[in-house]
C-alpha cells in the first residue's frame, strides 16, 4: 500500500512590505510522504516571497513535469514557474523555458552546488535565485504542527516569520536575480 500525503491547514497573515502585498492567507497544502518538512517549509516560503492570488501548488515530488508552485494564465500559459531545493543545470534550462519567469528557493549545503550548477546556468533569462538560511529553515520545519499559523513580513529584502514559538528571523541571499 502506497504513502498517503499528509495535509497541513496553513494560514498565513502575510505582510509584505515591498511589494505592498497585504493577505490573510488560508489554505491545506500536501506534504508528500518522501518529502522534509525544511523543504515543504521552502514551498511556504516560496508562496510568500512570490504570492500572487492565481500561485498555486503543482504536484512536485508527485510529478517532475510540474514545479513546486506555479503561476498559470487563463490560457493556460505557464507565467511563474517556482523550484525548490538544488536541482541540477538541466532542470532548472528545462522549467525556465517552460514559464515566462523562473524561480529558485535553494536550501541546504550550498556551496558546492552554487559552483557547479549556477555558474553554468546564470546566462538564462528571467531566472532568480534565493538562497535561504539553513539553519533559521531547521528553526521554523522543527515539531511543525499540523496546523501551521504564521504572521509573515517581508521588508527590504529580509524575511520574518511569527509562529506560536516566537519570531525567526529567516536570512535570504539573492544569487541569480532580484525578486521582483
Amino acid at each position: 500500500m502506497a504513502l498517503q500525503a499528509t495535509p497541513y491547514k496553513v494560514e498565513i497573515n502575510l505582510t509584505d512590505l515591498d511589494r505592498h502585498v497585504y493577505q490573510d492567507l488560508r489554505f491545506t497544502v500536501a506534504r508528500h510522504p518522501s518529502e522534509t518538512e525544511e523543504r515543504m517549509v521552502a514551498r511556504l516560503i516560496a508562496y510568500v516571497l512570490w504570492y500572487d492570488e492565481k500561485l498555486a501548488f503543482g504536484r512536485g515530488l508527485s510529478d517532475v513535469d510540474e514545479p513546486a508552485l506555479w503561476e498559470k494564465s487563463l490560457d493556460d500559459r505557464v507565467l511563474h514557474w517556482i523550484e525548490v531545493g538544488q536541482p541540477d543545470a538541466e532542470r532548472i534550462t528545462w522549467c525556465s523555458r517552460r514559464a515566462e519567469r523562473f524561480s529558485l528557493v535553494a536550501y541546504g549545503n550550498l556551496r558546492v552546488w552554487q559552483t557547479k550548477v549556477l555558474d553554468s546556468v546564470r546566462s538564462l533569462k528571467k531566472i532568480n535565485v534565493v538562497a535561504v538560511g539553513q539553519e533559521a529553515l531547521e528553526a521554523v520545519a522543527q515539531d511543525l504542527p499540523r496546523a501551521i499559523s504564521w504572521s509573515v513580513m517581508v521588508s527590504e529584502g529580509s524575511l520574518f516569520i511569527t509562529d506560536e514559538r516566537g519570531q525567526h528571523e529567516v536570512p535570504l541571499e539573492w544569487l541569480i536575480g532580484e525578486r521582483g
